[in-house]
């Protein structure tokens, strides 16, 4: 589909459908207020109403905001799919609800159809956003920058929903080069050999069951004179079985999506550089494949970190904190940044607590914490922080090695996994980490908001609008 904003009247606009936005109280003083009524129109949120003999959309507003704007966008965009219309005009409400509209007519209509023999078509070829009465050159810019960003959480969408068997270490690797290479990033790619140089004993232990090489991806994006320094980790389990700790069958499915926190940094550093922000961004990735066999690591093995720190194994399938630990280490020595962020898939107890919308926020420094969560609100994306504390620590104590992979109780556990992450986070750099757990949110096998089944692309909405008010 191809988007427009134009500086024109909507009347004078030519296109097969136009799209009106309503609130209940609209509905009174709209023109077309009887036949609204004969088809029990509301104008509720997210609301469809077609008039096809007047070629008109009527889309439901609970307000004109960018959460509600966006899901209507969502809404709509899904109901257009299965016409048979060419072309669609839309008259901009405002600048504040532009990114909104833009997010849900792209997200929203996202698809992932690489498997499909026969994909769906779609009549929609042109999208016109129209106005003439709002300052152009400013709702240009939002524009412009909405598509990046919804077109970077794509790309993320189609990381995360390729297929185990094509998306794996190495081939993680290559779409990583291929973006360094359309977005002039540099790229620096550790392997196996590279990574016992390292000392990297947690992360190899994870991989070394699968036939595919583990691998760490550190890209840079580097403007001549950058605010900040921000260094964005992902995980990268692109497959995980569990390990010897083997997943139950129908949790193994959807496993393709533990790879989410590396695909979302990878879109925030896409989206960043096409933005050209001036905050130099470094995405390190932990690309391993969590697999069986005679060589795979057990349940009682202790791991010597690259921090030196000792990990007791108690459960295999908590795989993901062991590469983030090895990886920390590794960003920590060689990037000096001002903030690190990682991103994992991490506890199935984070959607526990707080559901499978919300994106769970922890580290020590409540403002970093909260400008996060404020950035998030601004995106659309949902955040709610869990809180350290002492006690649950010293359920990650281990008697025969500095600390045990899992906790010895069952509770807590979104918070435990961060508490092993914070171990390997040095002194100066505490107050400058957040660890955001993605469990729920990267993921959905039922649509909702601008979000279609699989991946979400959860995270790139939410660092790009903090990055961008650096």
């Amino acid at each position: 589909m191809n988007i427009e904003l134009l500086n024109s009247n909507i009347a004078d606009t030519k296109a097969e459908i136009n799209v009106e936005f309503l609130s209940s109280h609209d509905l009174d003083s709209h023109l077309d207020k009887e036949l609204l009524t004969k088809a029990g129109f509301k104008a509720e949120q997210d609301s469809i109403c077609f008039l096809h003999e007047r070629k008109l959309l009527l889309c439901g507003l609970e307000k004109n905001e960018a959460d509600e704007v966006r899901s209507a966008s969502a809404s709509m965009i899904k109901t257009l799919k299965s016409s048979n219309y060419a072309s669609i005009k839309i008259s901009v409400i405002s600048n504040s609800t532009l990114t909104g509209l833009v997010e849900g007519i792209i997200l929203g209509g996202y698809e992932f159809n690489n498997y499909k023999s026969e994909p769906n078509e779609i009549s929609i070829k042109d999208i016109f956003l129209v106005t003439n009465d709002l300052d152009f050159e400013a709702l240009n810019t939002t524009f412009k920058n909405a598509l990046i960003v919804a077109n970077a959480t794509c790309f993320t969408r189609d990381i995360v929903n390729t297929a185990p068997q094509e998306l794996h270490p190495q081939s993680l690797v290559d779409v990583a080069k291929k973006l360094a290479a359309d977005n002039s990033l540099e790229c620096n790619i550790l392997q196996e050999d590279d990574l016992a140089k390292e000392k990297m004993g947690a992360m190899l232990a994870v991989g070394r069951a699968s036939v595919h090489r583990s691998a760490l991806i550190h890209l840079s994006y580097k403007p001549a004179n950058a605010k900040k320094i921000i260094s964005l980790i992902g995980k990268g389990l692109t497959y995980d079985s569990g390990g010897l700790s083997l997943k139950p069958a129908t949790s193994m499915v959807t496993m393709k999506m533990d790879k989410s926190g590396a695909c979302a940094v990878l879109g925030m550093i896409k989206a960043a550089s096409e933005m050209k922000l001036d905050v130099e961004i470094h995405a390190f990735i932990g690309a391993v494949e969590n697999m069986i066999g005679g060589n795979a690591y057990k349940p009682d093995d202790i791991l010597v970190s690259r921090s030196g720190t000792t990990i007791e194994v108690r459960n295999t399938d908590a795989e993901g904190r062991l590469v983030l630990a090895d990886v920390l280490s590794y960003a920590q020595d060689n990037v000096k940044a001002d903030n690190i962020f990682d991103f994992a898939t991490l506890t199935g107890a984070c959607m526990v607590a707080l559901g499978q919308y919300t994106t769970g926020l922890m580290g020590h420094s409540n403002k970093l914490k909260h400008d996060i969560s404020r950035a998030a609100t601004a995106s659309g994306e949902l955040t709610g922080s869990l809180p350290f504390n002492r006690h649950l620590k010293k359920l990650i104590k281990s008697e025969i090695a500095d600390i045990c992979n899992t906790a010895s109780k069952p509770y807590g556990g979104a918070i435990t996994a961060g508490l092993f992450l914070d171990k390997f986070i040095l002194e100066e750099n505490k107050d400058k980490w957040v660890h955001f757990d993605i469990a729920g949110s990267a993921y959905t096998e039922s649509p909702w908001d601008c979000n279609v089944y699989g991946g979400t692309g959860a995270g790139v909405r939410m660092i790009s609008e903090y990055l961008k008010n650096i």
